[in-house]
C-alpha cells in the first residue's frame, strides 16, 4: 500500500511540472506569434502608405502636365 501511495504521488508531481513547462511554452509561442502578426501589419501599414503616396505624386505630375499645357 505504502510504495502505491508513492507511487500515486510520483505521478501526481511530475504531471503538474510537466503541465507547468507546457503553460510556459505556450505563452512564448503566443508571443512570436504576435509580434510576427504586428509586423506583418507594419508592413501591410508601410504599403499601403507607399501605394497612396506613388498615387498622389502621379496626381501631381499629372496636374504639373495641365498646367504647362
Amino acid at each position: 500500500m505504502k510504495k502505491l501511495l508513492t507511487l500515486l504521488f510520483s505521478v501526481a508531481i511530475a504531471l503538474s511540472l510537466t503541465t507547468a513547462t507546457f503553460a510556459q511554452d505556450a505563452g512564448t509561442a503566443d508571443k512570436a506569434d504576435k509580434k510576427d502578426a504586428k509586423k506583418a501589419d507594419t508592413k501591410e501599414k508601410k504599403a499601403k502608405k507607399d501605394k497612396k503616396d506613388k498615387k498622389d505624386d502621379k496626381m501631381k505630375d499629372d496636374k504639373m502636365k495641365d498646367d504647362k499645357k
